[in-house]
């Protein structure tokens, strides 16, 4: 239980209302349980779609879903995309990616890139079919939490001092295993067989993407895990 915890702390803004202790080897080990903090994201987007549809028409409701899920994430993983932007778009190789990664303004890059996501995540969100929207709004946060576990396990360090360094040495093969099994329970309960298919094809995108970067960069980070995440 207290492994939960810090995953839901660390990947939302939402505190704990009684003292948490957190050892640096736990965030690895909290990683075990990133797709139940994703299941825990999407029973509150469940519970505020069901409120919202009850008076605003469904474009208005999407849109504020999106705002939802951005507020209480901390746009952690809108922050991460928007550094990757502009990282994969500066000229002087890995080490001025990094320096840019580094850097807390946005590009005009970053800014095109946080547009069109959200474009594209209110498109997508708007297009499911009303008949297993709830059941969608429950397995994306699932999903794409577990692509950030994925993205992590056997990760090279692109820097010795970030935050991923920290979760690449503490996580290991019992945090991935146990990840799966939650999400490929959790997809078959939700969407029986597509639930599946949208697993294998999310793991298959997510190792290109770990493959390319490692190429590119020669390591990983928190923020290409995060841009690597579907929601």
């Amino acid at each position: 239980m207290r492994l939960l915890l810090i995953a839901i702390q660390f990947l939302t803004i939402i505190p704990v209302p009684f003292p948490l202790r957190c050892e640096e080897r736990d965030l690895g080990r909290s990683m075990a349980f990133f797709p139940l903090a994703g299941l825990f994201l999407g029973a509150l987007l469940v519970g505020a779609d069901f409120v919202l549809t009850l008076r605003l028409p469904r474009p208005v409701a999407d849109l504020l879903l999106i705002t939802l899920l951005s507020v209480v994430t901390g746009a952690l993983h809108l922050d991460g995309l928007a550094d990757v932007c502009d990282g994969l778009t500066a000229r002087g190789g890995r080490e001025r990616f990094l320096v840019v990664m580094k850097d807390s303004r946005i590009g005009a890059v970053g800014v095109v890139g946080l547009v069109l996501a959200l474009l594209l995540k209110f498109e997508a969100l708007l297009h499911i079919p009303l008949d297993c929207k709830r059941e969608a709004l429950l397995f994306f946060p699932l999903v794409a939490r577990f692509s950030q576990v994925q993205i992590t396990l056997g990760a090279e360090r692109a820097r010795v001092d970030g935050l991923g360094s920290a979760f690449i040495g503490t996580a290991g093969m019992w945090q991935f295993v146990s990840a799966g099994v939650i999400t490929l329970a959790g997809a078959w309960l939700l969407l029986g067989l597509r639930g599946i298919y949208c697993c294998v094809a999310l793991y298959l995108c997510t190792w290109v993407l770990k493959w390319w970067f490692h190429r590119k960069l020669g390591g990983g980070s928190p923020a290409i895990s995060s841009a690597a995440s579907a929601s």
